[in-house]
């Protein structure tokens, strides 16, 4: 399930934030994908993708993150997604929400209600 946060940050200081949170969080994450745009009229988008090695699963967990605000407030809007064990099991063990959580943790302290 996708997760979303509206947050008080511009876009990329959102993402730095949220790429310095992710990278320290465990030796084994890599950014493997990163994209930023701003429109002349100053709204910004920023997607992140990350991958970490879980070895309770053996296996690798994606976290996908895009960060706007090009229909109003800043949204963070993101999903953690592999970790499974074999190919037919979709089981993983709690990876893929362990490291959606480090956006919640990385953002928290800027989230309006």
């Amino acid at each position: 399930m996708l997760q979303t946060m509206t947050i008080s940050l511009a876009p990329f200081d959102a993402a730095r934030i949220v790429l310095d949170h992710v990278q320290s969080s465990g030796m084994t994450v890599e950014c493997v994908g990163q994209h930023a745009t701003a429109t002349e009229a100053g709204h910004q988008m920023a997607l992140l993708i990350f991958e970490k090695y879980y070895m309770r699963t053996s296996s690798r967990a994606s976290l996908t993150v895009a960060i706007e605000n090009l229909a109003g407030p800043t949204t963070a809007v993101f999903r953690g997604s592999g970790g499974g064990e074999g190919a037919l099991f979709r089981f993983d063990w709690g990876a893929s929400a362990d490291f959606a959580s480090t956006v919640v943790d990385a953002l928290e302290p800027y989230e309006t209600v």
